[in-house]
């Protein structure tokens, strides 16, 4: 029987021969944490490697990710299928682990991480999953949803300003099945961190509202355990401040950031394995040690007996089984196309002009009803953002069974908390802000699309129609930077018709995120065929034709549509032949058939005009170099709208100008 100190060696080794093999990688922090793993792994992890979907497993995050060899490390111990030989292709090309944790590339990694701070907010979004899921689906012996979330983190994590942001909501949400410890090793990339973080961190958790276990040995089994099984017990989310030697057994360059991103050398490793008493070859583990981290066996019965309890609920309470499934699965209720189709229709039967905020709001409420795993959120703009509808219940501490988060002015935690949500499974996330404030969450929302997960981000205050606000509120090249992200589907719509199709088109989607961006100001609803209804879900469409090839094409988005549409009549009194196209999604208008693509703008029509108020050098790819764009190239003013739309350019005379320059 080896002791613990040879289980958790046994995580040094792998990391160690790992990042050298790769001449590329992070050692320090997979040899510090080592202990604290095997502790949390072996002992209380939760979990099933035959099955890493199970529902009801527990969470591991590694929000420090440049430590990824700790985790691969402990997927291949507990027996999932990630091999030795996927260790020793360790950020290469195309392996199942790169350098920094992917989600979706080795079974049992939760989410992406490698930007600190995220980890540990995805940790708390999953931890709120998990509460509100409980609260909504447990009922009295029957507790179907009951699982903890455990995240590490390093010094670096609590430096960046996101995890201040969402540990502090955590607190306030009383987020008792979050447990997080603290790599408290005092070194970071450029040394010893006291010369730029001297934090009392006990102290600013305890202020947030956290149970704060300090003083943990990060390197004894005992005191690790004890502070987990505290942790476990209290109703507040934890933090164990687990004191370590960073690159512990490397007996020249631990403790110093020397170990911390580069390789520890042949030489270095060969003392390593003498200092440790790991006498095994690269990448060999003896059989009895991995006999000891095997998991399979304990995690089948843990699965099982969770089987078990599910059957007995089902008998109980049959329609929730059967709801909590099918939200787990992340499949729509069955009614939800065919009911949001006949809403689209009904809208467009039924004029309103009406900003899109509140046509967002009106679809909110029409869709919320059909949606129970609905969980929303503003980021201190409810009220502007109109993101809450008759059936939202916010999220409390005290009553966890609601739909609607209260984030508060954090604009990037919500964003990550929101993907946590979504990674957790069982919940369809949306949070708002302006749109402007994008610019703080931006990193998550990248990170989002990177993983490919149904977050839908809601932006209201679109353009310089935000008015006297001025250029600070007033967003101009956020839209094109939504728009050029990979995996990112962004829709900017016209009118309430629009708006509608867009959510839909959110809610339905289930390989990434969504950007709905809507106005502040009052639009016009346009007048549509069934046939061009339909066709707004393909991201671009014709809207106002004329007989025959189009001398023109007006091409736009949003609140500039009705301008398009009113430049539209100008020209076709003058004798001129113009057609207007509304784009209010690029991306999927993009991936529509060339065909398709060609009957909207046809290529023999080289005269173009793109009007919309942001970015003007996005359109080029619509226009061409020879086509108009009237569009933003500076940021705007403080003024009322109407007259900033003028300023810029933004009007019927100005777009029949440009058409016929090109005519």
């Amino acid at each position: 029987m080896s002791s613990r100190k040879e289980l958790a060696n046994a995580i040094r080794a792998l990391s160690m021969d790992a990042v050298q093999k790769a001449n590329s990688g992070h050692p320090g922090a997979p040899m510090g944490m080592a202990d604290i793993a095997e502790v949390l792994w072996r002992d209380h992890l939760s979990h099933n490697p035959a099955n890493p979907e199970w529902a009801n497993r527990d969470r591991f995050i590694l929000s420090n990710g440049h430590g990824s060899m700790l985790h691969y490390s402990l997927l291949h111990l507990a027996g999932y299928d990630l091999h030795i030989e996927d260790l020793k292709q360790f950020r290469q090309l195309h392996s199942r682990t790169p350098g920094h944790p992917e989600y979706g590339y080795a079974p049992g990694i939760e989410t992406t991480t490698g930007p600190l701070g995220q980890g540990i907010t995805n940790a708390i979004g999953m931890a709120i999953a998990e509460r509100s899921l409980a609260a909504q689906f447990n009922r009295e012996g029957h507790s179907v949803v009951d699982h903890f979330t455990y995240s590490f983190m390093g010094d670096g994590c609590l430096m960046e300003g996101i995890s201040h942001e969402a540990c502090s909501l955590a607190g306030t949400l009383g987020l008792g099945k979050l447990i997080a410890f603290w790599d408290d090793n005092g070194i970071s990339i450029d040394g010893d961190v006291e010369g730029w973080f001297t934090d009392d961190t006990v102290k600013r958790f305890e202020a947030y509202g956290w149970h704060v276990v300090a003083g943990v040995d990060g390197h004894d089994s005992e005191s690790i355990n004890a502070a987990i099984e505290a942790a476990k017990l209290d109703p507040r989310p934890s933090l164990l401040c687990c004191k370590t030697i960073i690159g512990y057994g490397s007996p020249n360059k631990g403790g110093s950031h020397d170990c911390h991103g580069a390789p520890l050398g042949d030489a270095e490793i060969q003392a390593a394995r003498e200092f440790l008493g790991w006498k095994h070859a690269p990448f060999e583990i003896p059989a009895d040690i991995y006999a000891q981290w095997d998991a399979k066996e304990a995690g089948l019965a843990a699965e099982q007996a969770w089987d078990k309890e599910f059957a007995a609920y089902s008998v109980a309470y049959p329609e929730l089984a059967a709801e909590l499934k099918r939200r787990t699965l992340g499949e729509l209720p069955a009614n939800f196309a065919a009911e949001s189709k006949a809403y689209i229709e009904e809208l467009q039967a039924n004029p309103a002009n009406i900003a899109s905020r509140k046509a967002s709001q009106n679809a909110l409420e029409t869709y919320g009803k059909m949606l129970p795993e609905f969980i929303g959120g503003s980021a201190d703009l409810a009220p502007s953002n109109l993101t809450i509808y008759s059936g939202s219940k916010p999220i409390t501490a005290e009553d966890a069974s609601g739909n609607y988060l209260h984030y508060g002015v954090r604009e990037f935690g919500m964003s990550a908390i929101m993907n946590g949500i979504a990674l957790h499974g069982g919940f369809v996330p949306y949070g708002a802000t302006f749109l402007m404030f994008m610019e703080y969450a931006r990193n998550a929302l990248r990170m989002a699309a990177i993983m490919k997960q149904r977050s839908i981000f809601v932006y209201t205050h679109d353009s310089i129609g935000l008015g006297e606000d001025g250029p600070t509120h007033q967003p101009v090249e956020q839209i094109a930077s939504l728009r050029l992200t990979p995996n990112m589907s962004t829709w900017r719509p016209c009118d309430q018709v629009e708006s509608a199709v867009a959510w839909k088109y959110a809610i339905e989607r289930n390989d990434g995120p969504t950007a709905l961006i809507f106005s502040r100001q009052s639009l016009t609803q346009q007048a549509r065929s069934s046939e061009q209804l339909a066709n707004v879900a393909k991201g671009g469409y014709t809207l106002i034709d004329c007989e025959g090839t189009p001398d023109v094409i007006l091409i736009s988005t949003g609140s500039e549509v009705d301008l398009a549409v009113k430049a539209q009549k100008e020209l076709s009194a003058a004798g001129h032949k113009a057609r207007v196209v509304s784009i209010p999604a690029t991306d999927v208008f993009d991936k529509q058939d060339a065909a398709y693509k060609e009957s909207v703008l046809p290529s023999q029509v080289a005269n173009r005009v793109a009007i919309e108020a942001g970015i003007a050098d996005y359109w080029y790819k619509y226009v061409g170099l020879n086509g108009r764009i009237i569009g933003m190239t500076t940021f705007g003013e403080s003024a009322p709208a109407n007259q900033l739309f003028e300023m810029f350019g933004f009007t019927v005379d100005n777009v029949v100008a440009a058409a016929k320059e090109l005519l």
